[in-house]
């Protein structure tokens, strides 16, 4: 039994544990110091993450490198580990974009201003800023992530999934953006105790859900949480779950899961969460822990209650479209630069969850590009509107004008991440937008068109940012504006080069994913509708 899972969630949960261990950074070097044992530490996650997904075989079995170990052994729970594809590009996109906001938030967690002494404030919130907890805390999230992608245990994907609240709500609440207005500590606790909330709620569901499908297999003769174990017994018909049961124990899973992604109109934590956030943490949210919500909806919600899944899925199809229109006409007013990015993503999460949902194979399996595409894009779009931000020290809107002119480097990135929002064709998201569209317009058309005009709203959106914050006369406060340094280039690159490369040549992460889009939708009972005027080819190789 190889322990190659456990050695990629184990080296960032022991890594959290180190860097909170280190020196308190009361000088630059030790500051210095932690930030490059933490970087490194996800470095070695990186390469440990990239060994997982190479040495998954697309034509071998479901669950791939499985390990599993007794825990709670009278109820029946083991930490069980195994992926399959979508749970391996998840993975190794989250290990791809944790070094990569370590880099962006070198100084997040650096010290205010000194007073006239030269001193920190000790009861001030700056002062109290620790770098050792920064970076301790981004660790802490990419180990509990990394866990729920390779789960297959229920309860303890459980575990994990609420425990990554845990960091998140004091990333969120203790290492703010400095950019806030005088009002700005009130406004970090509300988002944070707001996420945290809204979050609990959904898991708390989720627990009631776990626990009765727990007692309905255990009278069946199947106390385990082991999602294979279930998952067979349920499609051989040998665990029965009567119609009632099923529909209510997929709204337990399927809440948590919507709150988390966010869908409509279970959303509202997340414009105040990444508003009131640092940019690198507001990417952990809808880049990398929302992730979990959407993934969870294939291998849990299809995985367990087929027949549920297929009863609700127009009024989730419902609920995706009015997220993607409500999410970018929202984006479209916003004066807040990092506000119209949440509402971006609640845009584009829509779009995930109408893949998922359409029960297609174009359809789940664009889905599952969009969320490695959208981790990609929003990151960089995020992450470049973050160091607008810092230069600046102002998230409206109107303070900017005339960036390109004297920035023109972080202009022409913040450009690219926009139009790739917009999924320009080209860029990675189009590829997934596009089968998203198809997979659902073949069984939905009604839902398909409507979808559409939430591309039409994106490049609104995208477009106006870029043209009232970089084109026209230079305002105040821009004119000494420095282009992007050389970490800042560092941050940009590997982003902007994914992107174009997974908008040309996205097969490398369809080879892996599509097998795992397969075998869900056999577990649903669905295939691809027939074309409704099929084409058929004569002897002489005309159509007719």
């Amino acid at each position: 039994m190889s322990a190659l899972l456990t050695a990629t969630c184990a080296v960032p949960a022991a890594g959290a544990v180190l860097t909170a261990a280190l020196p308190a950074g009361s000088t630059e070097r030790r500051r210095s110091t932690t930030k490059a044992v933490a970087l490194g530490v996800s470095v070695v996650t990186l390469v440990l993450a990239a060994v997982v997904a190479t040495r998954f075989d697309p034509h071998g079995d479901r669950y791939q490198l499985t390990e599993s170990y007794s825990w709670i052994r009278s109820f029946g729970i083991t930490f069980s580990l195994g992926v399959d594809g979508i749970g391996a590009v998840l993975a190794l996109l989250t290990a791809v974009l944790v070094p990569v906001v370590m880099l962006a938030s070198w100084h997040d967690a650096d010290p205010g201003p000194a007073g006239p002494d030269g001193t920190f404030a000790p009861d001030t919130f700056e002062g109290r800023r620790r770098t050792q907890g920064f970076f301790a805390l981004i660790l802490a999230v990419e180990a509990m992530v990394v866990v729920s992608f390779y789960a297959t245990d229920v309860f303890l994907f459980y575990v994990f999934f609420e425990a990554m609240l845990i960091p998140m709500y004091f990333l969120i609440g203790g290492f703010g953006d400095r950019a806030g207005g005088p009002d700005a500590a009130r406004q970090r606790s509300y988002a944070a105790v707001k996420f945290l909330l809204y979050n609990l709620l959904g898991g708390l569901v989720m627990l009631a859900a776990v626990i009765g499908l727990y007692v309905i297999a255990q009278d069946q003769g199947f106390g385990t949480f082991d999602l294979q174990t279930l998952t067979s017994a349920i499609a051989d018909g040998k665990l029965q779950l009567s119609g009632t049961a099923e529909k209510a124990l997929f709204l337990g899973f399927f809440f948590a899961f919507a709150v988390k992604a966010p869908l409509w109109p279970l959303h509202t934590w997340l414009p105040n969460a990444m508003g009131e956030a640092t940019a690198g943490t507001a990417v952990l949210i809808t880049a990398v822990v929302d992730k979990v919500g959407t993934f969870a909806m294939l291998r849990f919600c299809l995985g367990l209650f087929p027949h549920a899944s297929k009863t609700f899925a127009p009024a989730i199809l419902v609920l995706s479209v009015i997220g993607i229109i409500y999410g970018a006409l929202l984006a479209v007013g916003q004066k807040d630069i990092k506000r119209l990015v949440a509402y971006a993503s609640i845009s584009h999460f829509g779009f995930i969850i109408m893949g998922i949902f359409a029960l297609t194979s174009q359809g789940q399996s664009g889905a599952t590009l969009y969320m490695v595409n959208h981790g990609i894009s929003t990151a960089a779009w995020m992450l470049v509107a973050g160091f607008l931000i810092s230069r600046r020290g102002s998230r409206l809107i109107a303070d900017y004008g005339g960036v390109q002119k004297v920035a023109p480097v972080l202009a022409g990135t913040f450009l690219v991440g926009g139009l790739a929002t917009l999924s320009l064709p080209g860029l990675a998201p189009f590829v997934s937008e596009f089968l998203v569209l198809v997979g659902t317009f073949t069984r939905y058309p009604a839902i398909g068109i409507v979808a559409t005009f939430g591309i039409v709203l994106a490049a609104l959106y995208a477009l106006l940012l870029y043209q009232r914050t970089m084109t026209g006369p230079v305002k105040a406060g821009v004119g000494g504006m420095p282009d992007l340094k050389v970490r800042e280039l560092a941050v940009v690159a590997p982003l902007v080069a994914l992107t174009i490369l997974l908008g040309v040549y996205p097969k490398p992460l369809t080879d892996l994913v599509n097998p795992s889009v397969n075998a869900t939708l056999s577990q649903v009972h669905e295939t691809d509708p027939a074309p409704a005027h099929p084409v058929a080819a004569t002897s002489g190789g005309e159509q007719k």
